[in-house]
């Protein structure tokens, strides 16, 4: 589809050992031959210099791979060279390749062109991104599974099945005085929902451990949110004191707890003021509520509830959320029964009650539901869409089957399923769709 090539620094800008400018296309060892002082070996490590062929400047000391096509990521001739990791190096080896003839690749393009060139499947290119932006072992692990394509052989087979039984229907309404060979249909469609209900079921714990989740820490001034904060890090990254008021701004810091990484925003504690920047905190604060995925509601476990704390409370209606009893250590300890919440007992003095709290948040978001590292797992809301779609279908199907409908209506909802599934892996899917997937990945990749 592509006839042109494309270039790019595929590692991240800034100073390195190592730096790469990666072409991909049917120009690009005839533009290397150009620069590279080196021979070009196929599927070896060459060492050289890259040269500008106009005024013979020694741009950089570098190491050259030649990788013809088809065995390539994208299945094309590929080139990579390997610069010094700086910022000079690179940009002129990449200037130096476009004014040859390569183009600059746009965000994602030698994935699509591997896509498009059937090298990897719609759902294996996103598990390439999904690898690349990994925050736990448990996340890559599951990113690592759809690489290898657990989930798309699954998906791939339920939408053959569908075919299957799509092909007998439309025989039957297409020729209907020839003898079709039996198909039991029904049989054929409950296989397929069951298959796709077992693949849903994992889809919402596959998500947290893909995407973590967004939890606010929240509460009056001066209860222990940012110690709280600086306990579940292990190091002192927001700023305590015994001032009331201290945190203005939300804080951001990520941790793995059981493999979920658990975005935590420590915020401004929420009061009633007129001083500017303390209002500007509590705005920040309820936007950091409204887009959360969990709440940590701090309180003082020595003092009864004050208006404030119920204040938050009200904030935090039809949220996800956890009631933490800090400063559990002092002598008096506040009555916590009336809370429809988890309660955690905690002393971000003493560091009591932290492992408890650890668990408690793990167990509210993935209510029980375990990942089987056997069997394939949905952790893309985009996924999880197209089977629900799919399987709306399936049902629809189903039932006019059971109702004894016209097969050409029940032939529309099996379309309607096969379209589904096929989004997921991209038999079939939008130049649109493809646009919005791929411009998320990085230049270069």
């Amino acid at each position: 589809m592509y006839q042109d090539t494309i270039a790019a620094i595929s590692t991240p800008i800034g100073e390195g050992g190592i730096g790469i400018v990666r072409l991909s296309g049917p120009e690009a060892g005839d533009i290397a031959k150009k620069i590279f002082s080196g021979k070009l070996e196929n599927r070896y490590l060459s060492y050289g210099f890259i040269i500008d062929p106009e005024n013979h400047e020694t741009i950089d000391e570098v190491l050259l791979s030649f990788m013809p096509a088809p065995h390539t990521y994208t299945r094309e001739d590929v080139v990579e060279i390997n610069c010094h990791g700086g910022l000079m190096p690179l940009q002129k080896t990449l200037e130096l390749v476009l004014r040859l003839g390569a183009r600059l690749a746009l965000p994602g393009e030698f994935s699509l062109r591997a896509f498009l060139n059937g090298r990897i499947d719609l759902a294996q290119a996103e598990s390439v991104l999904d690898i690349i932006r990994a925050k736990t072992a448990a996340s890559l692990r599951l990113a690592v599974e759809g690489l290898r394509g657990n989930l798309s052989r699954d998906i791939k087979a339920v939408r053959q099945n569908i075919l299957s039984t799509l092909a007998y229907i439309t025989a039957t309404i297409d020729f209907p005085e020839d003898e079709v060979q039996e198909l039991n249909v029904g049989e054929h469609l409950v296989q397929a929902i069951h298959r796709l209900k077992t693949l849903l079921a994992t889809a919402d714990a596959g998500i947290i451990y893909r995407q973590g989740i967004k939890t606010a820490i929240i509460g009056s001034p001066n209860v222990g949110k940012s110690s709280l904060l600086n306990l579940l890090l292990g190091t002192e990254r927001a700023i305590v004191t015994c001032v009331p008021g201290t945190t203005r701004d939300t804080v951001e810091e990520t941790i793995n707890l059981s493999g979920i990484p658990f975005l935590l925003i420590d915020t401004a504690g929420i009061i009633h003021s007129k001083d500017i920047l303390e209002s500007l905190g509590m705005e920040r604060s309820k936007r950091a509520i409204e887009q959360a995925d969990l709440v940590l509601i701090v309180i003082d476990a020595s003092e009864t509830l004050t208006e404030a704390d119920y204040d938050v409370l009200k904030l935090i209606e039809g949220k996800e959320s956890i009631v933490i009893a800090n400063k559990s250590d002092l002598s008096t300890i506040a009555d916590t029964s009336s809370f429809s919440q988890p309660v955690v007992y905690t002393s971000a003095l003493t560091g009591a009650g932290l492992e408890n709290l650890r668990k408690v948040m793990v167990d509210v978001v993935v209510k029980g539901k375990v990942i089987s590292s056997d069997s394939p797992v949905v952790s893309n809301p985009r996924h999880k869409q197209a089977l629900v779609s799919a399987l709306n279908h399936l049902e629809l199907a189903l039932q006019g089957l059971k109702a004894q409908t016209p097969a050409e209506l029940v032939a529309i909802d099996l379309t309607g399923a096969v379209n589904a599934l096929g989004e997921i892996t991209g038999e079939s899917v939008s130049e649109e769709l493809l646009e919005i997937i791929f411009n998320r990945f990085c230049i270069g990749k």
